[in-house]
């Protein structure tokens, strides 16, 4: 492997040093910073395209603001990379997501230059401004910027935000890094010139003196002023929007172009009044043209050649359960035109982006906005449509609320697809599929079922077509599925009703969704063992299957709940109609097995699953445990 060359880099051990260097010497040291983030993900996999397009961003706010003091505060933060090389943790960073390694993401408690854990977006705003108001309370006279992304400002919460910092007037910068949506024209030199010009003290000293000129003037006259001004700037520089929030607005300025970011942000820092939002236009992936090209596909990679961009992706065993999502909804929507999908800016993460090429206009993307997305296919769903919203199992709790009161208090047939269940491995605790089974099956009038495989998965999206007697969802989890025989179409599911694929007599296990394979596993272990198992596939969280659950109960010594979700999810409603049927006292000896009741860092998937005792080990660890046998003998069957 050829070293890089990165001189001036290597003289970089946290932000103190890169402030000792002449301005000059910013422009080299962003193009080391460039290099070796490139290498380094080339390694290790994770988001490429955003941190490279902030990197000259990254080392003009460390060399103008007295970080860590000053809070800098990166929204998702998988676009925080350069900072984490540039804040001591460069000898770590080809340990990005891996086991024990620095998180993809900015995390408080790895390094104090992180003021705030994100991977969510649209969070900086809010949690810059309270510490900027915590600031004004203490007396202290430190800074605090918000680095947001185009895409993060399409959600409510950056608005809310910035309407109470604008009604507080607290001072905090927020950075609008414009890198896709566009929403001002690319800038060149007068722009920057002009950015430069408005966040100065001369210009801002002269505007102060006009409004105080303007309100000795009779009202009618000042209202008259006041719009003038607004409407001029706003003319030449397009923030009337966030003038109108409170904000003081500069830009647009070129964000790869350090010569107008570094004078803008010392007077930004200079400035001792008020919220103001600066506007910096970049580019996704800059400086490595695989990226520039594509930055759909450089968003998040795998490991990549750098010389040639190809990225070293297995050859797929089955296809993955996003892929089957996509491919059973848009042969569903083939037979039924009230099929519509909807996403939060999540296309290809969750499969809507297949169903869209043959339905263009019945694909609705309406960005980062999960709460706005829930009550939109609610609204669809009382004109007869049939929405399939689809996000995230963790994306999904940003829009509880919606769900509960606009989609299950008026029990409209929303279909949710609920992606990333259970771990995702690398993206860690942020992004974990825990809590849906939980906080959906509490709502009454759901359905709510969980594919053991991909063909169970088609079924469910059949399912779910065919349902149209209230809310329903069905979970699935990232990642390939296990190699079943696929079906040409999906039949829908009797509601209600699960399935046993193992007849026995001594144990059984009852599975909610893809732990079944490891449950079969463990089956054959206590097989082997000398113990006669039963295997059963739960299906349906809501409505239980109590006719199964009876006779699971009442015809073995030992029944063991297995799911991929938090405590107080599908084994609590087991144990409740086990309970009020009586089937508890003396009848069998009830385990169940969910996932730790703690946040797990990010890990491969399989050793997260091992860790938390969800595979086939931990699965007949649990059995003998109930028996009262000795569990040293479960290393013998494995």
């Amino acid at each position: 492997m050829t070293q890089l060359a990165t001189p001036l880099l290597d003289t970089i051990s946290k932000p103190e040093d890169l402030r000792g260097l002449e301005p000059h010497d910013l422009r080299q040291l962003a193009d080391e910073l460039r290099a070796e983030m490139i290498d380094a993900v080339s390694q290790t996999g994770g988001h490429l395209g955003a941190g490279l397009g902030v990197v000259e961003l990254t080392v003009a706010l460390h060399y103008v603001f007295n970080t860590p003091d000053d809070r800098l505060i990166w929204d998702v933060g998988h676009q925080a990379y350069p900072h984490k090389i540039l804040t001591g943790r460069r000898d770590r960073i080809r340990t990005l997501r891996q086991p024990g390694g620095l998180s993809g993401f900015t995390k408080r408690t790895e390094s104090p230059y992180d003021p705030f854990g994100t991977a969510h977006s649209s969070t900086s705003i809010s949690a810059g401004l309270g510490m900027a108001v915590a600031r004004d309370l203490d007396h202290r006279d430190n800074n605090v910027v918000a680095v947001i992304g185009d895409g993060a400002m399409s959600a409510g919460m950056a608005y809310e935000a910035m309407n109470n910092a604008g009604a507080l007037k607290s001072r905090l910068v927020v950075v609008l890094n414009d890198n896709d949506m566009s929403i001002a024209p690319p800038v060149g030199a007068m722009s920057g010139y002009l950015a430069k010009l408005v966040s100065g003290r001369t210009y801002h000293s002269l505007r102060e003196i006009a409004k105080s000129v303007a309100k000795a003037l009779p009202d009618p006259l000042q209202k008259g002023a006041a719009r003038a001004e607004e409407y001029a700037r706003g003319f030449f520089t397009g923030g009337t929007l966030f003038e109108e929030l409170g904000f003081y607005y500069v830009g647009p300025i070129d964000g790869h172009n350090l010569d107008h970011l570094l004078p803008v942000l010392k007077n930004v820092r200079d400035t001792r009044e008020g919220p103001v939002l600066v506007h910096v236009v970049t580019q996704k992936g800059k400086g490595y043209e695989p990226a520039e090209n594509s930055s759909d596909k450089y968003h998040g990679v795998a490991r990549f050649d750098v010389v040639t961009g190809k990225q070293a992706k297995p050859t797929p065993n089955a296809p993955s359960y996003t892929r089957v999502f996509g491919e059973s909804l848009a042969q569903e929507a083939r037979e039924d035109d009230r099929i519509v999908a909807v996403t939060a800016a999540m296309p290809s993460g969750t499969g809507v982006d297949i169903f869209g090429k043959e339905f263009p206009e019945r694909t609705f993307d309406v960005g980062i906005a999960e709460q706005h997305a829930v009550t939109f296919a609610a609204g669809l769903a009382t004109e007869g449509f049939k929405p399939f919203t689809a996000i995230y199992s963790t994306f999904l709790q940003r829009a509880y609320d919606q769900v509960v009161h606009d989609v299950a208090i008026q029990h409209l047939p929303v279909r949710f697809a609920i992606d990333r269940a259970g771990f995702v491995g690398a993206d860690g605790p942020t992004h974990a599929g825990s809590f849906d089974i939980g906080y959906l099956s509490a709502l009454p009038g759901f359905t709510v079922m969980a594919a053991a495989d991909e063909a169970e998965l088609k079924h469910m999206v059949a399912t779910a077509a065919a349902f149209d007697e209230g809310p329903i969802a069905f979970r699935y989890p990232r990642g390939e599925g296990v190699g079943v025989e696929m079906p040409e179409r999906g039949i829908p599911l009797e509601i209600g009703r699960g399935r046993v694929v193992r007849e026995g007599t001594k144990v059984a296990l009852l599975s909610l969704g893809t732990r079944l394979a490891a449950c079969i596993e463990a089956a054959e272990m206590l097989e082997a063992g000398g113990l006669s198992t039963t295997v059963a596939d739960a299906r349906f969280v809501k409505p239980l299957d109590t006719d199964l659950v009876r006779r699971l109960a009442t015809q073995h010594e030992v029944l063991i709940t297995v799911e991929e979700g938090s405590i107080g999810g599908f084994a609590a409603h087991v144990a409740q109609f086990l309970i009020d049927e009586g089937l508890l006292d003396g009848h069998v000896k009830l385990r169940t097995m969910m996932m730790p009741d703690s946040f797990v860092d990010h890990n491969k998937p399989d050793a997260m699953y091992a860790g938390a005792g969800l595979d086939a080990t931990g699965i007949v660890t649990r059995v003998f445990e109930a028996l009262g046998r000795d569990t040293a003998e479960v290393g013998r069957l494995a």
